[in-house]
C-alpha cells in the first residue's frame, strides 16, 4: 500500500505540472522571445515544484521527473522496482494533465510542448543535458543534507525557474522526459517524432549529475 501511495503522488503531482505550468505557457502565449508570458511561464514552474514538494513531498520524495528518479536509482536512494513504478506513474500523470489542458484549451495554440532548437538534433540534446545537468545537482545538493529539509522544496522550486528562465528561447525547457511526452502525444507530428531527444537528454543529465555528485560527495560518505 505505500509504494501505491507513493506512485499516486508521483502521478499526481506530474499532472498538475503539466496542468499547470504547461497551460501557464498555453495561455501566457509564451514564446521563445523574452516578455512577460515568458517569465510568467518560468515561475509557473517553479512554483508548482514549491507547491508539491511541500504537499507530497513527505510521501514520495516529489521526484515527478524520471530524470530526478534516475539520479535517485544511481545514488541508491531509490530501488528499481520504485523506480519503475515512479517513472510510469510520472508518464501517466503527464498525459492525463496534457489531456485535460487539451480539453481545457484545444491544442491549436500548442499545449506547452517542447521544440528542437534551430532544428538542431545535437545541439538541443547538449542544452538538455547541461539544463537538466544544473537542476538535479541542486536537487541532489539541497537534498543530500537533513537540515535543509524545511528549504528544499523552495530552492528546487527557484531552480527550476532559473533553468526555465534560461532554456525556454532555446527548446521551451524539457529537463524532464515526462512532462516533454505528455503534450507531445497529443501534438502529434514534429513534436512526437522529436520527443525523444527530451526523453533522452534529461535522463542522461540526470545521470551525469548523480555521478557528479557522487564523486564530489565521496571523501564525505
Amino acid at each position: 500500500m505505500t509504494s501505491i501511495k507513493k506512485y499516486l503522488a508521483e502521478f499526481i503531482g506530474t499532472f498538475v505540472l503539466v496542468l499547470f505550468a504547461c497551460g501557464t505557457a498555453v495561455v501566457a502565449g509564451c514564446t521563445a522571445s523574452a516578455n512577460t508570458a515568458y517569465a510568467l511561464t518560468a515561475l509557473a514552474f517553479g512554483l508548482v515544484i514549491v507547491a508539491m514538494a511541500y504537499s507530497i513531498g513527505n510521501v514520495s520524495g516529489c521526484h515527478i521527473n524520471p530524470a530526478v528518479s534516475i539520479a535517485m536509482l544511481i545514488n541508491k536512494k531509490l530501488g528499481a522496482k520504485d523506480f519503475v513504478g515512479y517513472v510510469i506513474s510520472q508518464f501517466l500523470g503527464a498525459i492525463a494533465g496534457a489531456a485535460v489542458l487539451m480539453a481545457f484549451v484545444g491544442k491549436e495554440n500548442g499545449l506547452g510542448q517542447n521544440g528542437l532548437f534551430k532544428g538542431d538534433v545535437i545541439l538541443s540534446l547538449a542544452i538538455e543535458i547541461v539544463l537538466t545537468f544544473v537542476f538535479v545537482l541542486a536537487i541532489l545538493g539541497v537534498t543530500s543534507k537533513i537540515e535543509n529539509s524545511n528549504v528544499a522544496g523552495l530552492v528546487i522550486g527557484l531552480t527550476l525557474t532559473l533553468v526555465h528562465i534560461f532554456g525556454i528561447y532555446f527548446t521551451g525547457t524539457s529537463v524532464n522526459p515526462a512532462r516533454s511526452f505528455g503534450p507531445a502525444l497529443f501534438i502529434g507530428g514534429e513534436a512526437l517524432a522529436n520527443v525523444w531527444v527530451f526523453i533522452v537528454a534529461p535522463l542522461v543529465g540526470g545521470a551525469l549529475a548523480a555521478i557528479v555528485h557522487r564523486f564530489l560527495n565521496s571523501e564525505k560518505n
